[in-house]
C-alpha cells in the first residue's frame, strides 16, 4: 500500500538518506516502495544529541537513514540504551517497546518509541531540578 505524504512549502524531509526541501507550493508525494522517511520535525542533528536519551534517538535515526552503516549505529544504540535502562529503571516499559521494535527491524517504530524516551528524560530532569532547589527558609528573626 503506497504512503501519501503532504509537504508544505519550505518543509524538509529525508528519504533514503537524501535531504529534500519543498521549494514550491504544497506538494503531495506518493511513495510506492519501502523507504526510510523522516520529516524535518523528526530529525535530530548530532549537535543536538547531548543527553543520554537524545544520543539513543540519534544513533537509531542514523541506523534508519544510513542502512549501509546500520550495524555500527545499532551497536552504539544498544550500548546507549543499556546504559540508560540501568541508570533509569522507570524507563523499562519504554525501553522494552524500543527494543522490541528494533529487534523486529521496525526502526521507524523504534524512533517513535524513542520520542517517548526523550519525554521521559525531560520529565526526570524537571523532577531532579525541582528536588535540587533549596527549601524555603522559615527564619522569622
Amino acid at each position: 500500500m503506497p504512503l501519501m505524504i503532504e509537504i508544505k512549502s519550505g518543509d524538509k524531509l529525508i528519504i533514503n538518506g537524501a535531504a529534500i526541501e519543498n521549494s514550491g507550493p504544497n506538494t503531495k508525494l506518493l511513495i510506492h516502495n519501502k523507504s526510510a522517511i523522516l520529516r524535518e520535525k523528526e530529525v535530530m542533528s548530532e549537535k543536538d544529541s547531548v543527553t543520554p536519551a537524545s544520543r539513543i534517538y540519534f544513533a537509531l535515526q542514523c541506523a534508519y537513514i544510513f542502512p549501509e552503516k546500520k550495524p555500527h549505529y545499532l551497536s552504539v544504540f544498544d550500548q546507549y540504551l543499556r546504559d540508560y535502562a540501568q541508570a533509569s529503571p522507570s524507563s523499562a516499559p519504554i525501553v522494552e517497546k524500543i527494543t522490541a521494535a528494533v529487534r523486529e527491524d521496525h526502526l521507524y517504530k523504534g524512533l517513535k518509541a524513542a520520542q517517548k524516551l526523550l519525554k521521559h528524560e525531560e520529565e526526570l530532569m524537571e523532577l531532579a531540578g525541582a528536588n535540587m532547589r533549596p527549601a524555603p527558609s522559615n527564619d522569622t528573626a
